[in-house]
């Protein structure tokens, strides 16, 4: 019994409470020299007003990553929650609001989740450009810093945007250096254009891990295939930020709320 109680509140309070940052050094063979060592913030199914993720916890967050000072933000969708147990709805205008001092320190870039669709698409894309931080819906943008020159590609969701990808790599100059990011990982095999490494979210991890039989619920066709971390399939990369937010259930367990940090290195040349 006791056991039991200590699990459930390591679960349902503890765990989903938490906000834990983790960094993570990506080998990109396709990735320029000159921007080896660019550092991407990754903070991915914010789920705000879901249990402990109010616009407080928001400001904590922000406050963390401007602290660490990277080169970028990228925020794969998933803004808002509609129906979580314990949750208080948080519109995405006021969100926008408080992630608006990210742009101070760092460029940073939208795309939406199925949960914004959910509530209305276009309404969340307004709240965060009219905040000053673009959406990118299938088109990208060029990137420069010093001498380090790549293109950003924003793809739309898996089930609920067009994720017209020919169209998001149609301005792409060829040769380019591209990073991508998007919502749900599922699109990645999909996608025949060359890029260094889509970087999603939208799966939570699993929210639960569990000893011998491992994650939970995955909400993806390919299952665990790409539920969190670095995953290189056939020299090509992908990476999975569990997230910070939680669905369905306000739990969290061997999954952490985590903001990722990504050094991306490169293995061309003499690149340091």
């Amino acid at each position: 019994m006791l056991l039991g109680v200590f699990l459930g509140i390591w679960a349902f309070v503890w765990e989903p409470s938490r906000l834990t940052e983790k960094s993570y050094r990506l080998s990109l063979p396709n990735w320029p020299a000159t921007c080896s060592d660019y550092r991407i913030a990754v903070i991915s199914d914010i789920h705000a007003g879901a249990p402990y993720i109010g616009l407080d916890k928001i400001d904590r967050m922000v406050a963390m990553i401007r602290k660490q000072k990277p080169d970028m933000v990228l925020l794969p969708g998933d803004f808002v929650i509609q129906e979580v147990l314990g949750g208080s709805f948080i519109a995405p205008e006021d969100l926008a609001l408080h992630l608006k001092p990210l742009l101070q320190q760092a460029k940073v870039y939208a795309v939406l989740g199925n949960h914004d669709a959910m509530l209305d698409s276009e309404r969340v894309r307004l709240a965060f450009e009219n905040a000053g931080i673009p959406v990118l819906e299938d088109r990208s943008v060029s990137i420069t810093k010093n001498q380090c020159r790549f293109r950003l590609v924003g793809l739309s969701d898996y089930h609920e945007g067009k994720h017209e990808y020919r169209k998001a790599f149609a301005s792409v100059p060829e040769g380019s250096a591209v990073l991508a990011f998007t919502h749900n990982p599922d699109i990645f095999p999909d996608i025949q254009a060359p890029f260094s490494v889509m970087i999603a979210g939208h799966t939570h991890g699993g929210q639960v891990l569990l000893p011998w039989v491992g994650r939970a619920v995955v909400p993806s066709k390919y299952g665990q295939r790409y539920a969190i971390g670095h995953i290189r399939e056939n020299d090509r990369h992908l990476f999975v930020t569990p997230g910070i937010g939680t669905s369905i259930l306000p739990v969290r367990f061997g999954v952490p709320p985590e903001i990722s940090y990504l050094q991306l290195r490169s293995t061309q040349g003499n690149a340091p």
